[in-house]
């Protein structure tokens, strides 16, 4: 009941449309996570606990496979508009280049273009070909998501002093590996934008103004949304992502702002949908939620078919987060041929539902709002 009264609020405020809408918004594309079996199984056998995180478990930088599958089944089902289902990819730009940091002695942080990452990995050699194909075909609309999904100041401290358990998954090419919550820290580097100093701040800021710029490089146009890793950022980013561009801020109801101090602790800012800031950047508030591998005994279908409805009873646009581990198979290609059966059904059902419905990606959404 309570859960209910929660969703039924969440839809009240904000932007209405009498059209359906729907967006796919699909975080950590380009990131890496787990490097390969052989890693994952060397960090089972030293006793980490890898298999119990299904980030680490399932996974890895998309490949030729996960592209061509994933596309096959965003092309099986049109909008009422005649347009095929499409992904908002929100890419993570760049990765560590460790072979720089390590010959740094650890002392220098490096990064390089998740396009060059792919060409370290056996089966990722068409990516950036599929890639183009599906924006050209309306399949996929890559977003930003960071320069790297990496706690940078972090996670060089830890490489400094040697810290053994970072530096043991540092040498199979990876740097989240479920071993830092030991320290009672959840997140496993993964939240670029934390901090415990705001003097970090400076750092982020050049961060997002390069990984803009990079991702302009590889895609050969802007960003016009951003969603930061981890739903973790704090409202001063948002003046820089402004001036580089970013007109919409993707995220959930609620934004985790850092406080300073030796604890991790946030103060929650409440958002709605299409909200609008101090600076004319809208939210995107993400209202209904498709992710199988995190819950594989969840119904999944059943609960986003319902927050569509409701998201639509109140004219808002439903907006389901979907992340990338969902439809990867490059470490296990029964999770992604699975859960692939399972978003063509739910797609088929959306379309069944709601003969009326359109898709869009997140950028077209904003632009539609400001309209």
């Amino acid at each position: 009941m309570l859960k209910s009264i929660v969703r039924n609020l969440a839809n009240l405020p904000g932007w209405r449309t009498n059209r359906k809408i729907v967006v796919i918004e699909s975080d950590d594309w380009g990131t890496i996570r787990m490097s390969s079996k052989e890693a994952f199984n060397s960090l089972l056998k030293k006793g980490y606990p890898v298999d119990q995180c299904p980030y680490n478990k399932y996974d890895a930088l998309e490949s030729n496979q996960d592209l061509e599958m994933l596309f096959d089944v965003l092309n099986s089902v049109k909008g009422n508009d005649g347009n095929p289902v499409i992904l908002t990819a929100n890419n993570i730009v760049a990765n560590p280049d460790f072979e720089k940091i390590k010959k740094s002695n650890f002392n220098e942080y490096h990064f390089e273009p998740f396009t060059e990452t792919l060409k370290h990995y056996p089966e990722h050699d068409r990516v950036m070909d599929l890639y183009r194909e599906g924006i050209n075909n309306k399949l996929i609309m890559p977003q930003f998501h960071g320069r790297e999904h990496l706690n940078v100041t972090l996670w060089m401290k830890a490489l400094q002093r040697k810290s053994e358990d970072e530096m043991v998954a540092f040498d199979l090419g990876i740097f989240s590996s479920k071993v830092a919550q030991k320290y009672g820290y959840q997140n496993e580097y993964m939240d670029a934008f934390d901090f415990k100093n705001l003097k970090e701040l400076v750092f982020q800021e050049k961060a997002i103004i390069e990984g803009l710029k990079l991702f302009k490089h590889i895609w050969n146009f802007d960003s016009e949304s951003f969603i930061a890793p981890c739903y973790i950022w704090h409202s001063q980013l948002e003046k820089v992502l402004k001036e580089n561009g970013v007109k919409y801020i993707q995220g959930l109801i609620n934004q985790l702002e850092p406080r300073e101090g030796d604890s991790w602790s946030y103060s929650k800012k409440y958002h709605y949908q299409g909200q609008k800031n101090s600076l004319g950047q809208r939210y995107l508030i993400r209202n209904a939620f498709f992710e199988p591998t995190i819950n594989p005994i969840f119904d999944w279908e059943s609960d986003c078919l319902k927050r569509i409805d409701l998201a639509f009873k109140f004219r808002k646009p439903a907006v389901i987060s979907s992340h990338r581990l969902n439809y990867m198979g490059y470490l296990n290609p029964k999770n992604r041929s699975e859960n692939l059966i399972k978003l063509k059904s739910l797609l088929t059902k959306i379309k069944k539902h709601w003969p009326e419905v359109i898709f869009l990606s997140s950028n077209q959404l904003g632009n539609l709002m400001n309209k």
